[in-house]
């Protein structure tokens, strides 16, 4: 049996600590997860010079940083159960560290894919799960876990948005490489601040299992259909532009059906396969890498589905723009992160003041006002903005966009999260961080490999507008999600003790 509310709170900080504190190195390690996968957008021409790569080779390092996430995030969650969430927490921000030293350091497109897109990614997998689950076990009453929800989404947010000014100045002022000496020097800060919280409980009773098979068939599927995605920029989405080779032989001709739909297809067999493997460990009275009950939550399944989109939008808006500014206006590093400020100052604002608007109106009216905010933003952008206007002309747009996200990631986070008792929050931090990165991981590949890194001169604006396009219709289907949502989602309620998260959630299920 878990232990109290006030024991855990004396196991999680050490004496004298407060809140706060404990606060700090959690929203510092959701920042600089963020920051690492939007940093790299302003700095694609530079790197792509130094290790005499293209534009595509970075793009695909950036959107496997955000895969590697998404693909073990779930693992990552599960073995926090199994050893641990303070030596998961420390344990990822070692390997992460060791992968930005490694990317640092890197000679070449390979060895940048090992450091930043695996090491990192992998870090990043075992240290954020932790993050939210201690948050929703320190943090015992709506009202505290939601404000705490609100300061990490808000300091991932803000990662994910200033990441692009910083990595530009640290590119232009000094080289690409110090962006990632600056993750080194920020992880070791972490570790030195974990260090003041004692080892949590742990786990009472039996330890979980862990599924070896569950995790290698969930990040197979995830594997697949991003990697099918990235192949659109080769192939195109329908018809193959070009000859699809296995070995020396001829799979699928030029003018046949893109391979892209051929590695959807293995993923979504996947994804099946672990599906009806979960369900079969359950009925066999055994530990699974994810309950099955995690999906049958109508309104967290909403929220998921809000979070996806809300990181899809943004990490494709932000590439889709950075590359636009580097490749067609020529702006360097720096100019292309301080064009994109003005997302960075409406997400701080909305960010701030998210936990003070959630007092006075429903979670899900404050998503869907941010989805319009983000929708009418990027249409701004994309009527005021083109290879020829005034970059002034950007500003209104990505204001309102970055407002309009900013309000929102706190409010999803914290509908999803809220929606299971404490004996579940493993799994569901586990899928949700999979979820937000997997979002991120489709974002960047889908404007990247298909539409900007077509980007001429001659073709520019058309390009431009089309990628954009994408993106508002995206954000146009988390519109429609967040409307599904209930306006007054109810909090789950146990039948047992609600210290010990024992009991089942009566959440409507869908």
């Amino acid at each position: 049996m878990d232990t109290p509310a006030s024991a855990r709170r004396g196991a999680l900080s050490t004496s004298g600590s407060t809140a706060s504190s404990v606060l700090v190195p959690l929203a510092l390690t959701q920042f600089i997860a963020s920051y690492a996968g939007s940093n790299m957008n302003v700095a694609v021409s530079s790197i792509a010079t130094d290790l005499n790569t293209t534009v595509i080779g970075v793009q695909t390092a950036i959107s496997l940083f955000t895969l590697t996430m998404a693909a073990l995030m779930i693992p990552g969650s599960k073995l926090t159960d199994i050893w641990g969430r303070k030596f998961c927490f420390l344990l990822g921000l070692s390997i992460y560290g060791a992968g930005a030293l490694l990317a640092a350091l890197a000679p070449s497109l390979g060895v940048l894919i090992v450091g930043y897109s695996l090491l990192e990614g992998i870090g990043s997998a075992f240290m954020i799960p932790p993050v939210y689950i201690l948050v929703t076990v320190f943090f015992t009453t709506l009202p505290t876990r939601a404000r705490s929800f609100g300061i990490i989404s808000a300091a991932g947010g803000i990662g994910a948005s200033a990441g692009p000014l910083i990595g530009g100045i640290i590119t232009t002022t000094i080289s690409w490489r110090a962006s990632f000496i600056l993750q080194v020097l920020v992880v070791a800060v972490i570790i030195y601040l974990a260090y003041r919280m004692i080892a949590d409980p742990g786990i009472h009773g039996a330890v979980p299992r862990f599924d070896l098979l569950g995790a290698i068939l969930s990040a197979l599927g995830l594997f697949w259909i991003v990697l099918g995605v990235l192949q659109a920029g080769v192939y195109s989405w329908t018809t193959a532009k070009q000859d699809y080779y296995i070995g020396n032989t001829v799979v699928i001709p030029e003018g046949g059906i893109s391979p892209v739909w051929l590695y959807v297809a293995i993923g979504v067999l996947f994804l099946i396969w672990f599906f009806l493997h979960i369900r079969s460990d359950e009925r066999a009275g055994k530990e699974p890498l994810l309950h099955s009950r995690m999906f049958r939550v109508r309104t967290s399944n909403l929220g998921l589905t809000t979070q996806l989109i809300q990181w899809l939008t943004l990490q494709g808006s932000f590439f889709v723009i950075s590359v636009f500014l580097q490749q067609i206006r020529h702006f360097s590093a720096i100019e292309s992160g301080l064009a994109l400020v003005p997302a960075t100052v409406g997400i701080l604002l909305t960010s701030v003041i998210a936990g003070r608007l959630s007092k006075r109106w429903p979670e899900k009216v404050l998503i869907v006002a941010g989805f319009i905010g983000t929708i009418v933003g990027l249409l701004l952008v994309l009527l005021l903005t083109n290879a020829t206007s005034s970059i002034l002309n950007i500003i209104p747009g990505l204001l309102l966009a970055g407002g309009g996200i900013g309000i929102m990631l706190t409010m999803s986070v914290n509908v999803v999260q809220s929606e299971f008792p404490e004996r579940d929050q493993g799994d569901i931090s586990g899928l949700s961080r999979s979820v937000s990165n997997l979002g991120s991981s489709l974002g960047t590949a889908i404007v990247g490999s298909v539409l900007v890194i077509q980007l001429t001169a001659a073709n520019a604006n058309a390009n431009y507008a089309l990628a954009l396009i994408v993106m508002i219709a995206f954000a146009a289907i988390g519109l429609l999600a967040a409307i599904l949502l209930p306006l007054h989602p109810r909090p789950p309620q146990s039948t047992g003790n609600a210290a010990t998260g024992q009991g089942t959630a009566t959440s409507t299920v869908q």
